[in-house]
């Protein structure tokens, strides 16, 4: 008979919520990509304070975003894998999402502009990102990653 430990199985509901998470991040990830990827029509498309926020968003800004999206579905997948090296990547991503917000809602002075759905979606992605270093660290805990 095969050593098991019920402690170190994770109950029914871990897998599916770390399949979501990482269709959360791959979202993160396609608007990521979108954002980046704009062309100087798309950009003229928006409202003049938008362009301006745009403009002049600092390279570390956008850096943490691609931290807090590629290292969250990353660290997804280690969850779906039961692996503990998801719990360092998605602490890495908490530090992106929080970068980011720093500059958007702090530096950049843009909280007065972002309006409530920005702040709510932006509130959203934090508590999320919290959400998963939980898991991840209660799952190394209760050795339910490997």
């Amino acid at each position: 008979m095969a050593n098991y430990d019920a402690r170190s199985t994770p109950p029914g509901w871990f897998r599916p919520v770390a399949v979501v998470a990482l269709l959360w991040n791959l979202l993160g990830c396609v608007a990521y990509v979108a954002d980046v990827t704009m062309k100087p029509e798309d950009i003229a498309k928006l409202t003049e304070a938008q362009q301006a926020l745009m403009a002049s968003r600092p390279a570390w800004s956008i850096a943490a975003t691609a931290v807090a999206v590629w290292f969250g579905a990353a660290g997804c997948v280690g969850l779906i894998l039961r692996k503990q090296w998801a719990t360092w990547l998605l602490v890495a991503s908490f530090v992106g999402v929080v970068l980011q917000d720093l500059w958007l809602f702090v530096l950049s002075h843009a909280l007065s502009g972002a309006g409530a759905v920005g702040i709510v979606l932006q509130g959203i992605v934090l508590i999320v990102s919290i959400g998963l270093v939980y898991l991840a660290r209660v799952g190394s805990a209760r050795g339910w990653l490997r």
